[in-house]
């Protein structure tokens, strides 16, 4: 609302304040990490990672993702609280990291577990754990823990009622979203090494191959107890991994919101686990080398070097929609979203016969009634009547209880002047939903035209 009051629709100063959000979040997580480890050159390349990653492209191009940058603002900020608190266990530093991890909630909700984060900050690298039982850690984060539940709940109430809402049990069984989670783990995880194929949009897979599913699984596990095992010497990677693993809960698709299976903004705030484990081990790895400071030196430039590249051809692609949804569609298979970005997009460009195509490719892909009966009112604007009685008469036979499906089921059978057809299905639509105030109209529209001036008399009074 700010942005829109200072600059209006200018675009380019709305992407703007995303890149100074995105700016700022990156110096914080250095100055963070450095304040935590006292290890700088690390905490530089950890930030620069961060800074510019291809899978971030997403949060800070797209505007609509200010609840991104604007919440990893928070975040850091939450987090260089709590190490100042740490430091000084005063009030007024708990109230301070309080203040802003609410900030940061309203934000984006996906902070609901930020206090496990601190958790794990206790053991590393604040070794906290070493004065403090873990019992008493936990108490001393029990308001954060009920602001994060507050917020989850207000989230999921928000959630059920919004257009693109929960999305039910039924449409997609819990072992589905299990396997899905665990896969989507590992995709991440193969994107942040090779960022290629980046897509707006990718398609839920539904029921995974027991194969694909079991390798996720056992890879994850395996993982974890490797790192637990190596906890002692090198903390980093328990700590990293579990950042990642807990971060990215709310968004791993077990409350599914939306029909992706994964989105590269999921990533943001993530990945920084990932990012510290193996940036601390190559380190700790290489310290034998007699050449370490260089070589180090020469593939962290490489390495930032081509995320830049990568980065700078995700950017070109959101240059704009047509480009945005054809190189979604270029690197998934049946991507229903993409084909109806573009079907919509058509249809604002008046571009109608490429729009009529993609909406018939989404429906080919899967049954959409929403976007049937949109291809139907596109068709029956363009005089195509009887192809848009087709589809509407689909939509009435899947939803016999939907009083809008047998209104615009009538209404394309009356501008065809099928007149004793459309008089039953708008007496329909009024049965079910009585005082349906369009309906009541044209079925004395319907009425009077074919020649029944008495009972039409009775509907067109009303209006």
């Amino acid at each position: 609302m700010l942005d829109c009051q200072l600059f209006g629709l200018n675009s380019g100063a709305h992407h703007l304040v995303n890149i100074l959000l995105h700016s700022a979040n990156t110096v914080l997580l250095f100055v963070l990490l450095e304040m935590l480890t006292a290890r700088v050159w690390s905490s530089a390349f950890v930030a620069a990672v961060f800074g510019i990653h291809p899978l971030h492209v997403e949060s800070v191009v797209w505007i609509a993702e200010r609840k991104d940058v604007l919440s990893g603002f928070f975040f850091m900020l939450t987090l260089i609280a709590y190490v100042r608190y740490a430091k000084q266990p005063k009030v007024v530093h708990y109230v301070t990291m309080s203040i802003l991890f609410v900030l940061g909630l309203m934000s984006k909700p996906m902070l609901v577990t930020l206090p496990f984060i601190l958790l794990l900050l206790d053991y590393w690298p604040l070794q906290r754990f070493e004065q403090m039982t873990l019992q008493k850690l936990f108490v001393e984060k029990i308001p954060l823990f009920v602001l994060a539940l507050v917020s989850a709940v207000i989230t999921l109430i928000v959630q059920s009622k919004g257009t693109i809402g929960l999305v039910r049990l039924d449409v997609l069984p819990f072992s589905w979203r299990v396997m899905n989670a665990l896969s989507a783990y590992l995709v991440y995880i193969r994107q942040m090494f090779w960022p290629i194929d980046l897509a707006l949009a990718y398609n839920h897979p539904g029921k995974l191959p027991m194969w694909q599913v079991v390798f996720a699984a056992v890879t994850l596990i395996g993982a974890t107890l490797l790192f637990f095992v190596a906890r002692k010497q090198k903390p980093f990677l328990i700590v990293g991994w579990f950042w990642y693993l807990i971060m990215l809960l709310p968004v791993i698709g077990l409350i599914q919101v939306g029909g992706q299976s994964h989105a590269d903004r999921y990533t943001y705030l993530p990945q920084i686990g990932l990012y510290i484990a193996v940036t601390w081990i190559v380190v700790d790895l290489s310290r034998s080398w007699r050449f370490q400071t260089p070589a180090l030196g020469a593939a962290a430039i490489v390495s930032v070097t081509m995320l830049m590249w990568r980065s700078s051809n995700q950017v070109w692609y959101w240059h704009d929609s047509e480009r945005l949804w054809r190189h979604s569609l270029a690197v998934t298979k049946d991507n229903d979203v993409a084909h109806l970005g573009l079907a919509r997009l058509f249809t604002d460009q008046t571009r109608v016969d490429d729009a009529i195509t993609e909406y018939e490719t989404v429906l080919q892909i899967g049954y959409n009634p929403d976007v049937e009966t949109t291809l139907a009112n596109l068709l029956l604007e363009q005089g195509r009547s009887e192809e848009a009685i087709r589809y509407y008469r689909h939509v009435a036979q899947l939803q016999p209880s939907s009083a809008l499906a047998h209104y615009n089921l009538a209404v394309g059978l009356h501008r065809a002047g099928r007149l004793s057809e459309a008089i039953v299905h708008y007496k329909e639509a009024l049965r079910i939903q009585p005082g349906y105030p369009d309906a009541d109209y044209f079925l004395g529209e319907a009425l009077l035209q074919s020649g029944q001036p008495n009972e039409a008399k009775q509907h067109l009074e009303k209006h």
